[in-house]
């Protein structure tokens, strides 16, 4: 099993600089020790053998390996022939971690703690971009072309319009690895989430129990419970609250209807209790989040 890149985003993963090596018979890759950037390895022809601290990988036609900028990498072996591989570094501003294990690439419902709330609806929501360090890609010929594209950019990645269109092209790669990921086996506590999730989203105006919510996913409470939890970070109740507050959110902005009414659209039976659950997340009254955006 493959360790899991995960990219907390935005800000997404951006490109520096890309190329095609050609390696002969015996040439090996450079040992290197923390260099501090991403760097991809696709091989399009021969073989070549690169380890990252004590894991070995032998990479072969159509095959990916994302070499982490905090790890030793080495080669443990010379190529036995021509060997064509590109390479691409890039690294992210934002949060990253690696772990063993399947992926999912659920939405982050929890900021992290200490991190700044969000002013409005309309700043970005963050989520989880998640890629495999080490996978077989199902069509090698597409992402060859993307990365050829890439490099034929790159003597006048100076301009502008060319570094635009270079970073449109690096996240339809990003895009291609991450869909490896999609395509084993999804994790059965990742799919109850997302169910539970969506569920929880189209009747967010309505009394959810959780034995009601149970009922219709067919799976005990607890167990939905728990698939939350791990995947979203929260409980189906805080979900459920938090996106009460977002659609809350909106309506403040965009309408000019009243607290009492607008706590009595989102779900909230009790415009006292709706004023605190604004409050506690975001930091401010629904009144004083609505006077921050009106025109003085």
């Amino acid at each position: 099993m493959t360790n899991v890149l995960t990219f907390r985003a935005p800000p997404l993963p951006f490109y520096i600089l890309g190329g095609l090596s050609d390696f002969a018979q015996g040439d090996r890759h450079l040992s290197r020790q923390g260099i501090g950037v991403f760097d991809l390895l696709i091989i399009r022809k021969g073989c070549l053998f690169v380890g990252e601290d004590e894991r070995k990988y032998e990479l072969t036609p159509g095959r990916a390996l994302i070499l982490r900028p905090d790890a030793y990498h080495y080669g443990f072996e010379g190529c036995r022939e021509r060997t064509e591989h590109y390479w691409v570094h890039f690294q992210t501003a934002g949060d990253w971690s690696a772990e063993e294990g399947e992926g999912s690439d659920t939405q982050i419902a929890r900021p992290e703690e200490g991190a700044p709330r969000m002013l409005h609806s309309f700043d970005p929501t963050p989520y989880r971009l998640q890629l495999p360090q080490f996978a077989a890609l199902p069509q090698p010929a597409s992402m060859y072309a993307l990365l050829d594209r890439i490099i034929a950019l790159n003597e006048t990645s100076y301009l502008g319009i060319t570094r635009w269109q270079i970073d449109a092209l690096f996240q339809q790669v990003l895009q291609q690895l991450a869909g490896t990921l999609r395509k084993q086996a999804s994790s059965p506590r990742a799919a109850c989430a997302q169910q539970a999730a969506a569920y929880l989203r189209r009747h967010y105006k309505e009394d959810i129990k959780a034995e009601q919510l149970g009922e219709h996913l067919r799976f005990h409470p607890i167990y939905i419970a728990r698939c939350m939890q791990a995947e979203f970070g929260c409980s189906p109740i805080e979900y459920l609250l938090r996106y009460r507050i977002e659609q809350a959110k909106l309506l403040l902005l965009r309408t000019d209807f009243t607290i009492a009414r607008i706590a009595e659209e989102v779900g909230f039976h009790q415009a006292a209790y709706f004023a605190s659950r604004f409050t506690k997340y975001e930091g401010l009254s629904p009144r004083q989040y609505r006077q921050r955006f009106l025109k003085e």
